[in-house]
């Protein structure tokens, strides 16, 4: 089914039904979409395993899923089916186990991870005081694969640029200000704003719109513009960059305009609207999970490199809470493309992977045959095979 950011309730309402068929408890869908489940454990503090269950892709994409040996095709597999897909895995193999943890485990499909939905499921649940105060750590499944560690955040901010103006005939009106032009202006005075090296900075022009033929002055231009840093003060600098151009290019073409002599001066006007901010942050490198992720990789003899990107861990690593990003397990590529795949050769490692971070996280007690307990490495045993 079809879920792009703000429109998941009809994959929302699946998973919650998927909750209560593996024996989750307090199933619900919260006011912006997501999806909770919970595992209680012996005390009220709480452990989440997340994935996001929109996906890039605009609601009338044919998704045309297909199957060819191992490898599955079709827009959204790997991101974030796979991260579903695992998630949902691990809540079977906990219900048919007799481990116990001290944290419970809240299980969470969030919405609104991709694009435009600017991370707000995640930035819901950080703001709802119930788990803001209670998450201790947070485990976001995103994609295929294990050998990577999302424990850095990749800040951005993305703003639709609006330049309007009168309008007119190429001819007759001739001189007129042009949106279209007081936006080339300001993409070229953009162009030549210097970013460092370290902090890694970037500034991208992404999408222009405008115009109705080429017989006209357009009454309306836009642009989007993606600003991007492991340094929120460098996104400051960009952002005031960005203003400072649109502000010249604007006093550029409205001199233009009015030195031609027109017998009725009009202006262009500005409008900026931001339409994404996802913050920066990090985990500490003695923070308790890094240790425990670092740990299971080595127990399970695992090379996994510590990345920083933008995903749902953006939030609660920017709130200084302790979080990383990890893989569901198999392979994939391709994504936010029609030939996106997934392959589930190895996902078998993957999630065992997921499942030993949590264990050790929350600590285990054995309830009978079949429980859990701790390994001298440190790493919690469990009954899945490697």
């Amino acid at each position: 089914m079809a879920a792009p950011p703000f429109g998941e309730a009809a994959r929302g309402a699946w998973l919650a039904d998927r909750f209560r068929e593996l024996g989750l408890i307090d199933v619900r869908i919260d006011e912006v979409g997501n999806v909770f489940g919970v595992r209680p454990g012996r005390d009220k503090r709480f452990v989440a395993l997340s994935a996001h269950i929109d996906t890039v892709f605009p609601a009338t994409t044919p998704l045309n899923i297909r199957q060819h040996g191992s490898r599955l095709f079709g827009p959204g597999v790997s991101d974030n089916g796979a991260g579903i897909a695992a998630m949902l895995a691990l809540v079977s193999v906990l219900g048919k186990s007799r481990i116990s943890h001290a944290p419970s485990f809240v299980f969470i499909g969030n919405v609104g991870e991709e694009g435009e939905g600017d991370l707000r499921g995640m930035r819901h649940v950080f703001t709802t005081p119930q788990w803001r105060d209670s998450i201790a750590y947070s485990v976001i499944v995103d994609g295929a694969g294990a050998d990577t560690v999302v424990a850095e955040a990749l800040g951005s901010r993305r703003f639709e640029v609006i330049m309007r103006g009168p309008g007119g005939h190429s001819w007759s009106d001739f001189g007129a200000p042009n949106p279209i032009i007081a936006l080339s202006r300001a993409v070229e005075i953009l162009s030549h704003t210097r970013v460092p090296a370290t902090p890694k900075t970037t500034f991208n022009v992404g999408v222009i719109r405008g115009g109705t033929s080429v017989n006209s002055i357009p009454e309306s231009a836009s642009m989007r513009v993606d600003l991007r840093s492991t340094s929120m003060a460098e996104i400051d600098r960009l952002d005031r960059a960005l203003r400072v151009a649109l502000d010249q290019a604007v006093a550029a073409e409205n001199r233009a305009a009015a030195q031609h002599g027109t017998r009725n001066p009009q202006i262009v006007q500005c409008e900026v609207l931001e339409i994404g901010n996802r913050p920066a942050g990090e985990l500490a490198p003695d923070s308790r999970l890094l240790k425990v992720i670092r740990a299971v990789d080595a127990y399970l003899g695992n090379t996994a490199q510590v990345q920083r990107a933008s995903t749902d861990a953006n939030i609660p690593l920017s709130l200084g809470r302790e979080a990383i990003a990890i893989g569901g397990g198999g392979s994939g590529g391709g994504a936010h493309t029609l030939q996106e795949w997934f392959d589930c050769n190895g996902r078998e490692f993957g999630l065992r992977r997921i499942l030993l971070t949590m264990l050790t996280l929350s600590g285990t007690g054995e309830s009978g045959e079949g429980g859990s307990g701790v390994s001298e490495s440190g790493v919690a045993k469990s009954g899945v095979t490697q």
